[in-house]
């Protein structure tokens, strides 16, 4: 299956012959960036939509495409039970004892059946298990659990700060994003709170509005105190305590309150923060697997923390350029309950937002159900791809068509409403419709063996064993902000003793700098002499696009001064100016200030020796892509600079794919087209003809060139494998030398077809070398600022303790 892998296409399976109930050999691939248009995945229990869903998620994976995954059901941890050794030691671990006592096995021979099995599907589907391991490295994967430790943790505080001001200068997405935060806030303490009846909604909707456009953070704390007391008297035109009595704003307040103080709430306010990149992506670039498992938590946590999360793809989204190729994957593993048809939960707008709106930030949603009569079909009509399973019931089998005739004719597209009817009702275990609006037809195919052990929904401690070396090697979270450092490099243990303050002649200014770990407690408290220093370097280079100031703060202690630049050689850089007071701590002690720093004329020699050393020592580093002949932004991380990198590569495979295809799509079809009138000649002059005359027949479905051409422009129908073809085509040639005319005609289109077929292979080889996101190269490239660019705003003495 390599040789497809790298192209944007997922392989989902063979098409499937309903009349013969098998397999065929074309096979199914699917343009990734079809699923832009976002697509819908219905089946009952024993579908096999699991199975379906968790291979399109392998095939993202493999593609390099990051994925979130929400699964409220626990299914979705099979994705990380990848054994690429396929050892049954491997599956041991993760068998179901009772499946074992069914089969009649021991759970040793039992997990040595399912080992077996694997290595066999595996083989049936042409994947070798070396695809397991290029599955598991391709991207990062892990399982979050919001509310619980058995998982990552994850905390939502974050979603109360201020959304992007893409989000707050758009006018519907604020009004939507507000609303479902504080449905979201309400549905935890019981309350069903409508946006335009509820006072409740309304007070905590005017209490976010407002802080959220001044930029302010909130955490449940300081919403709790500004319900009480809103920075407000007025809700409309109405007085405050008219509309929202005190008395009754207190009961709202001691709700959440006590949500907050509830110990099972606790755990909503550790982990990482709910941040939509770093889902995505880690900090240098790779993709991720995200796995968000909500399965212990209630119905009225779950639909909080799918609203939050919903509202913040959109922040991130809209931040994102445009682009038409599959950017990233949200996948909903069970939507019932989320995207009703009447009913208006939090997590509606949202979503609906999304499906209308992602596809032009290349963001695919991906919605599965096994409860297809109370889903949102309007809002479905947005998805541009239908996978339709096995149906338990004829009302579901027709809400399923209604919806898929909207979205069908939303599309411009006819809709056979009885054939389709006819195919829903012959699908059997692991066969699928899908009805995609870039294809000309509805296909049947069965799905394709996943490289994941499907062992059913993980536990809370098998989620926690997963996660455990993950949780291990995490880096410790700092218990605070770290402090401005006190003990800068060349500290004496004797500057620690002092005595009164030094009195200072005037043109020389004094601060005193506060620690952001502590306050000196006054008394006993010994203060050293220091030198700030604060500048600004530029830096500009034409060439790379590069015109930016950087903020330089240095921090040096007194006993250090030297000739020359010496002082600032042994300064410690701080990443911003430090918080200062004008007055000390009473009764604090200071250490001897050396005679050169009570002199002003002193501090214009440090500022000219701080220039010389911010200009010999200050340097820009910035990557560049010698592929793209793009260079990293002054303030974007390498693993930022990355992820726009790889994204643009993948656009520019795509195009070239698409470029491939209209070349050698009107050549294939032309061949396709002789060969059949040549057939028809060979069978008019041998009305006897021996079917094996015709077992080199090519067609080209499952070659390369008819695998990446594919439905939408080439019917495979009529040709089997190129390259088994044409040697096939070869020796017929040669046992045959008596042949008719017509027949040669044949055997020559064969080759031609296989060598075009060769060609086209060829330059899409040529595509995956050369366009391959996981092989991109950066260069460092090195901006240094003149003499004349360093600007230094200030020397002062500064006393540290």
């Amino acid at each position: 299956m390599q040789d497809y892998e790298k192209l944007g296409v997922f392989y989902l399976g063979r098409q499937y012959d309903l009349a013969a109930q098998k397999a065929q050999e074309d096979l199914l691939l699917y343009d990734s960036k079809d699923l832009t248009t976002h697509a819908v995945c219905v089946g009952m229990t024993g579908s096999g939509k699991t199975g379906l869903c968790l291979g399109l998620l392998e095939e993202a994976a493999i593609d390099g495409i990051p994925a979130i995954a929400i699964d409220p059901k626990g299914d979705l941890g099979n994705l990380l039970l990848t054994f690429p050794d396929l050892k049954p030691e491997d599956f041991r671990p993760w068998i179901d004892p009772s499946a074992a006592v069914r089969k009649g096995l021991t759970a040793d021979d039992y997990a040595r059946r399912v080992a077996d099995d694997h290595r066999q599907g595996l083989a049936e589907w042409g994947q070798e298990p070396d695809r397991i391991a290029r599955f598991r490295d391709a991207v990062d994967m892990a399982i979050y659990t919001p509310g619980n430790s058995a998982g990552l943790p994850l905390t939502v505080l974050r979603s109360l700060s201020p959304p992007p001001a893409a989000v707050v200068n758009d006018s519907d997405l604020f009004r939507a994003r507000i609303a479902a935060v504080a449905s979201g806030l309400l549905a935890l303490v019981g309350i069903q709170g409508d946006p335009l009846r509820s006072r409740e909604h309304i007070l905590l909707a005017t209490i976010l509005d407002r802080a959220w456009r001044e930029g302010q953070e909130l955490d449940l704390a300081r919403l709790i105190r500004e319900i009480q007391s809103p920075p407000f008297d007025k809700i409309g035109v109405i007085d405050l305590e008219t509309s929202f009595p005190a008395k009754e704003r207190f009961e709202l307040a001691m709700s959440l309150n006590n949500l907050m103080a509830s110990p099972g709430f606790s755990a909503w306010l550790e982990g990482e923060p709910l941040d939509v990149q770093r889902l995505l992506y880690t900090s240098v670039g790779k993709p991720r697997l995200s796995i968000l498992s909500l399965a212990h938590l209630g119905d009225a946590e779950r639909m909080f923390f799918v609203t939050i999360l919903l509202n913040e793809v959109i922040a991130w989204m809209r931040v994102q350029s445009g682009t038409s190729s599959l950017r990233a994957l949200l996948y909903m593993d069970e939507v019932f309950g989320y995207f009703p048809p009447t009913a208006n939960p939090p997590s509606k707008t949202p979503m609906l937002t999304l499906l209308k709106q992602a596809r032009a930030f290349g963001l695919g949603v991906v919605l599965a159900t096994q409860n297809p009569v109370d889903l949102d079909y309007k809002g479905l009509a947005n998805a541009g791809t239908w996978f339709l399973g096995r149906l338990q019931t004829e009302r579901d089998k027709a809400r399923v068509l209604d919806g898929l005739q909207s979205a069908t004719v939303s599309s411009g597209a006819g809709f056979d409403r009885q054939k389709i009817e006819t195919i829903l009702s012959s699908l059997g275990n692991r066969v699928f419709l899908m009805n995609n609006v870039h294809e000309d037809q509805p296909i049947v195919f069965q799905t394709r063996w996943v490289l994941s052990y499907l062992r059913g929904p993980l536990t809370r401690d098998q989620i926690a064993g997963l996660m455990q070396a993950r949780k291990q090697s995490a880096p410790p979270r700092a218990a605070g902000i770290a402090a401005v450092p006190g003990d800068v490099a060349g500290a004496s243990p004797a500057a620690a003793t002092g005595g009164s303050r030094p009195v200072l002649p005037p043109g020389i200014s004094e601060a005193f700098l506060v620690s952001r770990e502590r306050r000196p407690a006054g008394a006993g408290a010994v203060y050293r002499p220091a030198l700030l220093g604060i500048a600004q370097v530029h830096f500009t280079q034409a060439s790379q696009g590069v015109d930016t100031w950087r903020d330089a703060t240095l921090l040096a202690l007194a006993e250090n001064l030297g000739p020359g630049e010496a002082v600032w050689e042994r300064a410690q850089p701080l990443a911003e100016a430090p918080e200062v007071e004008t007055e000390p701590p009473e009764g604090a002690l200071f250490a001897e200030l050396p005679g050169e720093l009570a002199r002003p004329k002193t501090y214009a020699s440090l500022a000219a020796d701080l220039k010389s050393h911010l200009y010999r020592t200050q340097a820009l580093t910035l990557l560049r892509s010698p592929l793209l002949k793009e260079t990293s932004r002054p303030d974007e991380s390498e693993g930022d600079f990355r992820i726009r990198i790889r994204q643009a590569v993948v656009e520019q495979r795509d195009l070239a794919v698409e470029r491939l295809r209209a070349k050698y799509a009107p050549k294939a079809a032309s061949l396709q087209e002789q060969r059949r009138k040549a057939e028809q000649r060979v069978v008019k002059e041998r009305a006897q003809a021996n079917e094996s005359t015709f077992s080199a027949a090519v067609t080209i479905g499952s070659s390369m060139l008819g695998a990446l051409l594919g439905r939408k422009m080439l019917s495979a129908t009529t040709m089997s494998k190129a390259a088994t073809s044409a040697r096939a085509a070869g020796r017929v040639a040669r046992q045959r030398a008596d042949v008719g005319t017509a027949e040669e005609t044949v055997a020559t289109i064969d080759q031609r077809l296989a060598d075009l077929d060769a060609q086209f292979k060829s330059e899409a080889e040529k595509i995956q070398r050369e366009l391959d996101p996981d092989a991109v190269t950066l260069e460092p490239v090195e901006v240094k600022p003149k003499k004349a660019d360093v600007s230094v705003k200030e020397v002062s003495l500064v006393w540290t303790a």
